[in-house]
């Protein structure tokens, strides 16, 4: 086996038994996928109602809370599992493999973009099998690549919470972060049905970028696709940067 066939392989079997490790730990894998269609079913579903702008209403919360799927995937999937490998000394013998530096990484990537694909597909599935939603291969091919285009801003601000935070703290942070962007980002509820105050603040939030962008592929977002994209590209920057200077400080 030459180098290059060798890296390769190094980088699949990580990501192949990261993806493995995940799926067998239930506290992961089950809130992960079961929280979002949770939410769907009781708000995107339970309470029907006419459509949302131009958009049915199951369609619309099934994008909405795929959205809020992937951040609770990606921020959790590297933010949880980094900060309990820091505790458990796991990120000092890393440091020691004769391994691509970047495998652990992206290995954690394949991770939170598989799960994030399985929350899209259960609940585009559902908005189509039990929403009655009308969907077809052109939507998909426009929808799902903006859903997953949020593995990368998030999956970089779960790597910066997992080197700041503690493996026992971490998931009460995650959590103080996540719901409350989720929510004043309209990932929950429509921005026009929540006070003026939040309103006003959502343009600051990631969360309000990426589901604008996400919706956008259902024609319910703001249109503005270009602008949306370079903030989420400043967000991944940024808490890349902090990342590193965390990694450093903190083994």
């Amino acid at each position: 086996m030459n180098a290059a066939a060798a890296i390769v392989r190094t980088y699949w079997l990580e990501s192949k038994l990261e993806f493995l490790k995940n799926l067998r730990l239930p506290v992961f894998s089950l809130s992960t996928l079961l929280f979002p269609v949770m939410f769907y079913l009781m708000f995107g579903l339970a309470f029907g109602g006419g459509p949302i702008g131009s958009v049915p209403r199951p369609l619309y919360f099934a994008v909405a809370y795929s959205a809020f799927g992937v951040v609770g995937a990606c921020l959790f999937g590297f933010g949880a599992n980094v900060a309990t490998e820091r505790g458990q000394g796991w990120m000092l013998l890393r440091r020691a493999f004769p391994a691509p530096p970047f495998a652990y990484f992206v290995a954690k990537m394949f991770m939170a973009t598989a799960f994030s694909l399985a929350i899209i597909v259960i609940l585009l599935v559902l908005a189509v099998l039990a929403g009655g939603a009308s969907l077809g291969f052109a939507d998909l091919a426009r929808v799902v690549p903006l859903l997953l285009a949020g593995t990368l801003p998030f999956s970089a601000m779960g790597l910066a919470l997992g080197y700041l935070c503690g493996p026992n703290s971490a998931p009460a942070v995650i959590n103080l972060v996540y719901l409350p962007m989720a929510f004043a980002g309209g990932m929950w509820i429509p921005l026009e049905f929540l006070p003026s105050t939040i309103q006003a603040i959502a343009p600051y939030l990631p969360t309000y970028h990426y589901a604008q962008l996400a919706l956008g592929g259902v024609g319910a977002g703001d249109g503005d696709v270009a602008g949306h994209l370079v903030v989420l590209g400043l967000v991944t920057v940024a808490c890349l940067a902090c990342a590193s200077v965390f990694y450093y400080r903190k083994p």
